[in-house]
């Protein structure tokens, strides 16, 4: 059966719908009544995929009622499209991004749909999103203390401890979360077998990476942006790097590998080969990210909690 891929441009007022490789560009108002035609319109074509980027808001009904049709959805990040439109030589630095691009996206990057988030899980994202403002502005407040004169000190100190206070509710906030919920549970202690994975890992890659276990070793690396990229040209040869993917899921796998590679005797046997093998130790802790990451995702798929036979 052939596969047929869509791409949905969203706008504040308008929807433009681009089905596979057809010139015609479909377009619908954004509203209750344009919504209802899109999905009809879209069901009569069974799309593989339909392709819509995170426009901050405003693909999230849309992607909803989608999915209660039980069409495929993948919100992508626009910097994907962007960077895959420009090496196709079809989009300017200046020029935005059609339905047309994000068809031809789809037809050839082929992304997998992702599962819509339920209400539990919009509301830890959202915690966790707030719990990192939070660190963020004591990190701030802790190197601003260092150069502050004699008056200023006691103010930024006060501001500190309210910001420790608001981090000790929202941790105990996730917690309830997480017990009231036998899914997220399971899950968690599933994640938290591993040693070196602790609650802020477990929560983030539950709350933003809804992936975990649904894709292959590769597609799961890239995805978060652990998978080395090249950087060549012509007869040059560049060291490899890891960029794009989710951050705050890079972030938390880097503080957690770090404690993996002391206490997890597997991650610590690799980052020691590596050592030894003279590869530096930023090099060799991105692979062991991208190893405890893969570690993780086959347990989420099979289901299994950590083992490990010395």
């Amino acid at each position: 059966m052939e596969q047929t891929y869509a791409g949905v441009d969203i706008a504040k007022a308008r929807l433009d719908v681009a089905i596979g490789n057809k010139k015609e560009i479909k377009s619908f108002t954004n509203d209750e009544v344009g919504v209802d035609a899109l999905v009809s319109y879209l069901q009569e074509y069974h799309p593989t995929t339909i392709v819509m980027e995170a426009t901050g808001g405003l693909e999230k009904l849309i992607s909803g009622v989608l999915v209660e049709a039980n069409l495929p959805v993948a919100i992508v990040n626009p910097r994907q499209v962007r960077d895959y439109a420009k090496a196709k030589g079809k989009l300017a630095k200046t020029d935005i991004i059609d339905a047309h691009i994000m068809a031809e996206f789809a037809c050839d990057i082929h992304p997998a749909p992702r599962p819509l988030a339920d209400k539990q899980t919009e509301e830890i994202k959202s915690i966790m999103a707030r719990r990192r403002q939070v660190v963020a502005m004591l990190t701030m407040e802790k190197n601003r203390l260092s150069s502050a004169t004699k008056s200023v000190k006691p103010l930024i100190i006060a501001h500190m401890e309210w910001l420790k206070h608001q981090l000790k509710e929202l941790d105990q906030n996730l917690d309830e979360q997480i017990r009231n919920s036998p899914i997220w549970r399971e899950k968690e202690d599933l994640l938290r077998s591993v040693p070196g994975v602790g609650p802020v890992l477990s929560i983030t890659l539950m709350g933003s990476l809804p992936e975990l276990g649904r894709l292959n070793r590769k597609q799961i690396a890239a995805l978060v942006g652990v998978a080395p990229m090249n950087r060549d040209s012509g007869t040059m040869r560049g060291k490899r790097t890891i960029r794009g993917g989710r951050s705050n899921v890079r972030a938390a796998l880097y503080m957690s590998t770090l404690t993996a590679t002391r206490f997890n005797p597997v991650i610590k046997a690799y980052y020691n080969h590596l050592l030894a093998q003279g590869k530096e130790k930023k090099l060799a802790l991105t692979a062991c990210m991208r190893k405890l990451l893969i570690i993780l995702n086959s347990m989420v798929r099979n289901n299994r909690h950590w083992q490990y036979a010395d």
